[in-house]
Formats: C-alpha cells, sequence, structure tokens
C-alpha cells in the first residue's frame, strides 16, 4: 500500500463534517486561549492518528481572526507552551482584501484558503525562497500537494505591512508568514508534523467569537459547476 493510501485510510470518511463538532464538544469555550489551542491540538492529533509522523508540535492557523492578528499558533505539547505569528489567507478567499476570511475551497484555480488537517513534508526552494510543502489529510484540503499549497515567507506577511495597510496582504492559497517569524516557526514545524487550519474565533483573552461576515465553503459538484455553503467550522 502507498503511505498516501494509509494516510487517507486513516481518516474517517465523515471527517469535514465531523470535525468541527470534535473539537468544540471537547473543548472548554472559557478557558485560556492556550489551553484551547493545546486541547484542540491533542485532539486532531487523535483525529487523524497515524498520518502525523511527530506530534511534539503543532500549527493551527485560526482563520476566524482578522490578518490583523496573531492567528498562527506554534503549540509545543512537550512543554505546553503557545507562540502567536500573523500569517495570511489566499486571494480567492478574501476578493474585497479587507482581512476578512470569507471562502474556503479545494478547487484548483481558487487561490483560496482550504481548512482541514495538513502534514508538512520536505523543504523545497521555490518562489518565495525555502518553502515547506503539505499534505491535505481532509476532504476540504486533499488538493493541496497538485494545487502548490504551501507554507512560506514573504514580505506582505511582516507585521510592518499591517502597520501601513491595517492588513496582511493575501497568497494564493498558501500559509505565508513573514520571514522572521517564518525562519523561527517553521524550521521547528516541518517534517511530518500537523497543521490545522479553521475558523475557530479564539480571542487573546480566551473567548470566542463569531467573524463578521459570512464564511462559505466554496464546493464543486459532482456533475460539474460549482456551489457554497455555510462553512460548518463556525459556531
Amino acid at each position: 500500500m502507498k503511505r498516501r493510501d494509509l494516510l487517507k485510510g486513516t481518516l474517517a470518511a465523515g471527517a469535514a463534517a465531523a470535525l468541527p463538532a470534535r473539537v468544540f464538544a471537547q473543548v472548554n469555550p472559557t478557558a485560556s486561549r492556550d489551553r484551547q489551542l493545546i486541547a484542540i491540538a491533542r485532539d486532531q492529533l487523535d483525529r487523524v492518528g497515524a498520518g502525523i509522523w511527530k506530534k511534539d508540535i503543532v500549527g493551527i492557523a485560526d482563520f476566524g481572526l482578522h490578518s490583523a492578528n496573531q492567528r498562527f499558533h506554534f503549540v509545543d505539547l512537550e512543554n505546553e507552551r503557545v507562540e502567536s505569528f500573523f500569517v495570511t489567507h489566499g486571494t480567492g478567499s478574501d476578493s474585497e482584501h479587507d482581512g476578512w476570511l470569507k471562502r474556503y475551497s479545494n478547487i484548483e484555480g481558487s487561490e483560496a484558503t482550504s481548512r482541514g488537517a495538513y502534514m508538512t513534508r520536505s523543504w523545497y526552494r521555490g518562489r518565495y525562497g525555502t518553502s515547506i510543502r503539505l499534505d491535505g489529510l481532509d476532504p476540504t484540503n486533499s488538493n493541496a500537494l497538485p494545487r502548490a499549497i504551501v507554507m512560506h515567507p514573504a514580505e506582505y506577511a511582516r507585521p510592518e505591512h499591517i502597520a501601513r495597510w491595517g492588513r496582511l496582504g493575501r497568497s494564493n492559497g498558501c500559509f505565508a508568514l513573514g520571514p522572521d517569524q517564518f525562519a523561527k516557526v517553521l524550521l521547528s514545524l516541518s517534517g511530518g508534523r500537523l497543521l490545522y487550519a479553521e475558523s475557530l474565533g479564539i480571542q487573546a483573552d480566551g473567548s470566542r467569537r463569531t467573524p463578521p461576515i459570512a464564511q462559505t465553503d466554496l464546493i464543486r459538484r459532482p456533475g460539474g459547476g460549482t456551489f457554497e455553503r455555510a462553512n460548518p467550522g463556525l459556531f
């Protein structure tokens, strides 16, 4: 059996629909932000099982927050510590370019962010320098490799971009961080670790808020065409 088939075989067929329910059922929304993130990281590691090779560190991208917020969380499970950074979303997720993600998509050419669990893979030298390939483990992000959805550094993801424009720039669906943050965080996140993306809306004080805009999934119909549905990750 091929490794990729083995990874897919560890996931339940209904992972996309069940994923948010498991997280929100097991995490206390009144707990501190870091405690919630640690619980979510552990829950997602349990869910994907053998699909992840290294389980000491988990990255969580919370796209229920505006891009001016530090919404990429580096969760060190061994030491129970959390560091937070800025991360972009895709152009196709935010056509108005106001800093809010409005649409997830797994469709080729959408230039949108995909939600779900990813396994980080090998380094390579690309358009933006050193980058990390990502393997999508859910039906909502299964096209990550063919879409070339990766983690990479970008000038438009620097904190200084927020100081000037009030928001980060946008990627083509990739997880882009400022070069300094990329170097600090992603050296320890590559090589078979978990990256999880979802609209959680966890504030710095641990409270949860629904984004002030609608967030949807753009899905391809079996017979052709596309349609949007309310994102089940919202609460």
